[in-house]
């Protein structure tokens, strides 16, 4: 195929929400009366982001699903995506199977693919999303308060169990373990229906994709707040939570949770359990916002300051 086949015959499809969508210069959308609109982009790359023999089905929903999670931190719905996409050589069957995760993950939430790119390079996949949220309603990182209970959804650390296994092989989970892992790290699912569930009940929110502490950390720094925070607190895979203190890396900074952490105020903590019931989402309090002179702790049951060899991921390092 060239590179005008493979848009028709994977990529260019009737586009949801789109005035215009794939086939021209620029697509045309319409954003609703009464919104703002949220824009955010992401990239993947072979060797950085995934390994080469991922299931392209599973790229392609994981290529959506980081992007998505990106608005659920916000509390925006998700409307319409642009993809770009470096191939090394044209595979039918490989673009096939990407574009059916890709699609999949789409249709789940209902966002139109209204255009993108593609060239020939190294394996690199780009998303730029838009979202919406009520005017002057979204969940931002500088809006913490002190007194603040501070939340994380899901599990954190499956993800990075599952890579440094995959790396290293020296932790031997057991068949379970590692299947709990490969799906998050895989499969990852974005708490979209969470964070707009949270407009009116939290005051700050962040995407959780490169370590619980190094990204809730933003929150702290965009808001000049300190924070008490509860090591043995933060949910986690039950193999992992019983080696808690051998690992806290891979569950405070390992990475590819897409859970979303977030503060609120502690009356509304009822209302937030409430909600995490009804979606079928886990909702755990981790800790307390404090003044900025405070600082930042991470402290286990007793009291006792858990160190971090790092605080997150930095794609630099």
């Amino acid at each position: 195929m060239n590179e005008f086949e493979l848009i028709r015959r994977y990529f260019d499809r009737p586009a949801k929400n789109a005035v215009l969508g794939v086939g021209d210069d620029a697509a045309i959308v319409r954003p609703t009366p009464g919104h703002d609109l949220h824009v955010s982009v992401d990239m993947l790359v072979e060797g950085r982001h995934f390994f080469a023999d991922v299931d392209p089905a599973a790229l392609g929903h994981k290529t959506l699903a980081v992007n998505l999670s990106d608005m659920a931190a916000m509390g925006a719905a998700p409307r319409w995506v642009v993809l770009a996409v470096a191939l090394p050589h044209s595979d039918e069957a490989w673009v096939a199977r990407f574009a059916d995760g890709f699609f999949a993950l789409a249709d789940r939430f209902d966002v139109g693919v209204i255009g993108g790119d593609t060239t020939r390079g190294p394996l690199t996949l780009s998303v730029t999303v838009f979202g919406e949220a009520p005017s002057g309603r979204a969940l931002r990182r500088n809006a913490a308060q002190e007194g603040d209970d501070v939340w994380v959804s899901g599990t954190l650390g499956l993800g990075a169990m599952a890579l440094r296994e995959k790396l290293a092989g020296d932790l031997k989970l057991p068949a379970d373990a590692l299947a709990a892992g490969l799906a998050r790290l895989e499969r990852p699912e974005p708490r979209v229906a969470l964070g707009q569930g949270l407009l009116g009940l939290a005051h700050a929110a962040v995407d959780v994709s490169d370590g619980w502490f190094a990204d809730f950390g933003h929150i702290l720094e965009r808001s000049n707040k300190g924070a008490e925070l509860w090591f043995d607190a933060l949910p986690t895979h039950p193999w992992l939570a019983e080696r808690r203190a051998r690992y806290p890396e891979l569950i405070a900074a390992g990475g590819d949770d897409y859970e979303l952490a977030f503060t609120a105020p502690a009356a509304n903590r009822a209302a937030i359990e409430a909600l995490g019931l009804q979606l079928g989402v886990a909702v755990s309090r981790v800790g307390r916002v404090r003044s900025p002179e405070a600082g930042v702790s991470l402290i286990d049951s007793a009291g006792r300051p858990v160190a971090l060899q790092r605080a997150g991921y930095d794609h630099f390092a």
